[in-house]
């Protein structure tokens, strides 16, 4: 996973419509509506969700390393990496999100990682 933090993921920007990501990911394996309501595409190693307005809210993938800028972190090492690097940081349901990087992951299910939009921040905090 290549991550700029509140911007893109490899190629797909946060800014995308669920069209461009279907545009540029073709038909998805399955789609369904999550248990916290944002409408997911799901091409079964990356995820994206959308609210019902059509804002990309996040892209789930699975990556065996996370590159941010010119660093390189293996996923085996990535919780204590965010720790270090974000005095923010903060664990809900499981996951250990980092306001700073714009991500979210379980330390127990190895390499998916969540990365998240700038404005999904607070609806982590609130959980």
């Amino acid at each position: 996973m290549k991550l700029e933090p509140f911007v893109r993921v490899d190629e797909t920007p946060f800014s995308a419509s669920r069209e461009e990501v279907l545009r540029m990911w073709g038909v998805p394996t399955r789609t369904c509506r999550n248990g916290i309501g944002l409408n997911e595409l799901d091409y079964e190693s990356i995820v994206f969700r959308f609210q019902d307005r059509g804002r990309l809210e996040e892209i789930t993938m699975q990556a065996p390393v996370v590159n941010i800028g010119n660093v390189s972190v293996p996923f085996a090492a990535l919780s204590s990496f965010v720790r270090a690097t974000d005095p923010s940081v903060f664990e809900r349901a499981g996951f250990l999100v980092s306001p700073v990087l714009g991500l979210a992951f379980d330390p127990a299910e190895p390499c998916w990682i969540t990365a998240l939009a700038a404005h999904c921040i607070d609806s982590w905090l609130a959980i």
